[in-house]
């Protein structure tokens, strides 16, 4: 199993002034944050697209090729990469470019993101929603297969007889397909033999065990052989040295954050009482001591037996000294236990 990190480089949103100077030194933290990930012997460690003033990463792949340079072993991922507002061609060769530089660590998660902001930012309409994802993942899985393509589209321009260079190191970049949990994502990706990566950001983890059962026997009933099923869990993520502690240190950065995405769709303002029941031991939400994180991890996968499992950290306006604390802890103290505990099981 492989344990690894996710980040959506929020920051404070700033004044139009402002928003360069505070994005450059989020940047220059979430290399830090990078580094030290790769230090501490994590898998992998993905970085997520946005086109709004509260989040510094619009170009995963600038990142990512940064930190190609950085980092020793760790895998470089998008999380996500917004297909459907981009161009498959162009994605391609922005992590064949990071996967040759990182000698091999490149992986691309593939989804239609969170918010909407790129898609009129670029030109696309909102009402081709569904056609523009299934359209451009086809040609990007096209272009991952075969150096040179033969592509109709509607979306598009088409291709005739053109190679994608340059090639990336590995054979194929390994993509992985993002859901939130509606059951079209689960069967497209199965059916089509790709690693799923379900967010659960709330509720409870069992309500999507179904979800994920739904992937699993669709992999198999399309043919593809069992042992090459993968998928991941990822949950909003922080450790501290203990429970109270934890909870008093996120909270106000993780309401804020929540309350301001919660205002463009319609939630109700995040609570502290409905901050403790999500982090409690029913809920997604994985914030308290190593201990807790832990036995949640390991709860999460009793039930669904995933092949990775991916903290989403450094939410909302977290200081950058309680990301780093939070990122040694989980390197240093959670996944060994995960790793000993998985192993005598």
């Amino acid at each position: 199993m492989e344990l690894g990190l996710i980040t959506f480089a929020d920051m404070e949103p700033a004044g139009l002034q402002n928003n360069a100077k505070t994005a450059h030194q989020r940047i220059r933290d979430l290399m830090e944050e990078i580094s030290l990930a790769d230090q501490l012997g994590l898998d992998v460690f993905g970085i997520g697209e946005h086109h709004r003033p509260d989040y510094a990463v619009s170009s995963p792949a600038t990142i990512l090729a940064a930190a190609a340079m950085i980092t020793k072993r760790i895998k470089l991922s998008s999380a996500v990469t917004v297909l459907s507002s981009d161009d498959p061609v162009r994605v391609y060769q922005q992590f064949s470019t990071i996967d040759l530089l990182s000698e091999g660590r490149a992986e691309i998660m593939a989804g239609r993101g969170s918010f909407l902001e790129s898609f009129p930012l670029f030109g696309y309409d909102l009402n081709h929603y569904d056609e523009l994802y299934a359209e451009k993942l086809d040609l990007l899985l096209q272009i991952n297969r075969d150096i040179m393509i033969n592509s109709t589209g509607k979306h598009r321009p088409s291709i005739k007889d053109r190679g994608v260079f340059p090639r990336a190191l590995q054979p194929q970049i390994p993509i992985w397909l993002a859901a939130g949990g509606t059951p079209a994502s689960a069967v497209r990706a199965a059916t089509l033999g790709l690693p799923l990566m379900l967010a659960i950001i709330g509720g409870s983890p069992e309500h999507f065990v179904p979800f994920i059962d739904l992937y699993k026997k669709t992999f198999l009933s399309a043919g593809h052989q069992p042992d090459t099923l993968r998928f991941g869990i990822n949950n909003h993520t922080y450790i501290g040295t203990d429970s109270r502690k934890a909870g008093d240190e996120f909270f106000p950065h993780y309401a804020a954050m929540m309350n301001r995405v919660g205002r463009d769709r319609g939630w109700p303002p995040f609570s502290r009482e409905r901050f403790e029941y999500s982090r409690s031991e029913g809920g997604a939400l994985m914030v308290g001591s190593v201990a807790e994180v832990t036995d949640k991890i390991l709860r999460e996968y009793e039930l669904f037996g995933f092949t990775r499992f991916m903290g989403h950290i450094s939410l909302g306006t977290l200081p950058h000294h309680l990301a780093m604390q939070s990122i040694e802890l989980f390197g240093d103290k959670v996944i060994p236990e995960v790793r000993k505990a998985i192993a005598t099981t």
